[in-house]
């Protein structure tokens, strides 16, 4: 089809010019500490000390054991941060960037891949976190932390499609972005961050079973505190994954034209 065709092609170039946007990125990120001795490390402390607060007051409030509770929390909240700022972004991006879609003839999907480039950068200082936490309350299992490779690999790729397709929105829809931040505040509070599915009652379990966005969480939380996910949260998140692409896809090869008109 002619629209993946395009979009196929704008990827693989964007691919191509891996140079660029992760200059452009790392650019952003040096503006935004310029003169700071600690630099990006300082969303490192403030997310350090918010795994802590929540950690210790949610874990008491829910009669959990901090041992087995605080990791949970930590690997928790520093992914939901990559997830929401790779969709909220996302969603900034062409309009961020207009300034160089019109004037400058470069694949679109370069400005989604520097929003990609840049979160993760900062996902690597806030992971120090999840490292330090594990440090001090052992991994319960060196057998199952090899699946958080793949597990992340697998998140990234379904924060970058939805992403995509919220970028494309925004740029057409300007009350979007708004409307994104309101859905990822509500959906933050009914995914298993700050809890498990075993902690609902039977009658609310379906909070956790039909909500795709506790399979991408726990697809890389699992692994790392000493849990093989099992074979059916594999399966939805690779489906998300392959379905969610074909969809962006299409949708950028459809409307890349109208990109700079919209921005």
């Amino acid at each position: 089809m002619p629209s993946f065709r395009l979009a196929l092609g704008d990827l693989f170039a964007s691919l191509r010019n891996w140079r660029l946007w992760t200059l452009l990125g790392w650019l952003e990120i040096r503006q935004r500490y310029a003169r700071s001795k600690i630099g990006p490390f300082w969303l490192t402390i403030s997310m350090g000390v918010l795994v802590g607060a929540l950690g210790v007051v949610y874990g008491s409030l829910f009669g959990q054991n901090v041992a087995d509770y605080l990791p949970m929390v930590a690997i928790g909240l520093v992914t939901w941060n990559l997830f929401s700022s790779l969709v909220n972004e996302g969603s900034m991006a062409y309009i961020n960037s207009s300034s160089y879609i019109r004037q400058v003839n470069t694949p679109k999907l370069i400005y989604v891949l520097q929003v990609a480039w840049r979160n993760l950068v900062i996902f690597a200082h806030n992971f120090v976190i999840v490292l330090l936490v594990l440090a001090v309350f052992g991994v319960k299992s060196w057998l199952t932390l090899p699946l958080f490779i793949p597990g992340l690999v697998l998140f990234i790729f379904n924060g970058l499609w939805i992403g995509m397709i919220a970028g494309l929105l925004s740029a057409r829809f300007r009350d979007f972005p708004q409307i994104i931040a309101a859905l990822l505040q509500v959906a933050f509070y009914v995914t298993p961050i700050l809890f498990h599915g075993a902690m609902l009652s039977e009658k609310h379990r379906w909070i956790v079973t039909f909500n795709p966005l506790a399979y991408l969480i726990d697809v890389v939380r699992q692994p790392l505190v000493g849990i093989a996910p099992p074979a059916s949260t594999w399966i939805i998140t690779g489906v998300m994954a392959l379905l969610g692409w074909l969809c962006a896809l299409w949708l950028t090869g459809r409307y890349h034209k109208r990109i700079p008109y919209w921005v």
